[in-house]
């Protein structure tokens, strides 16, 4: 009873439901790190978010920002290669092609598994998009 907002306290976000969604609050976690990045997400409306003119915001991040984007990124790619290879083993089938189970995830570019780009939050913003349409 009577307990408010506490100035700094973290509010915590109710799950997703999406498989990525760890990944999703990573991404934006670093992303508000930077300020200019954070100033424009705050002043952008949604059709911007969505047609991927945020995205191109983020060649102007900070060098730390980046890199550890890099890291979420190789991180997860790790992930669903780890989930990947649990599905193979579970179904014993070795012509799966790797390349089209990767394609499944759409939420980050699975062609470059290095680097976390401006493609790379153009999709994740996508994948996001689509599923609460």
């Amino acid at each position: 009873k009577g307990e408010g907002h506490v100035e700094g306290e973290k509010i915590e976000n109710p799950d997703t439901g999406l498989y990525y969604d760890e990944y999703l609050r990573q991404v934006i976690d670093v992303l508000e790190t930077d300020k200019h990045f954070r100033e424009k997400l705050q002043t952008a409306d949604i059709e911007e978010i969505k047609s991927g003119k945020l995205s191109r915001e983020l060649d102007l991040v900070s060098h730390h920002v980046r890199t550890r984007l890099d890291e979420l990124k190789r991180q997860e790619v790790a992930r669903l290669r780890m989930l990947i290879k649990a599905k193979m083993d579970s179904v014993q089938d070795t012509g799966i092609d790797h390349q089209a189970l990767l394609k499944q995830f759409e939420h980050l570019n699975h062609q470059n598994p290095d680097t976390f780009e401006p493609k790379d939050l153009d999709m994740l913003i996508k994948a996001v998009s689509t599923r609460y349409r």
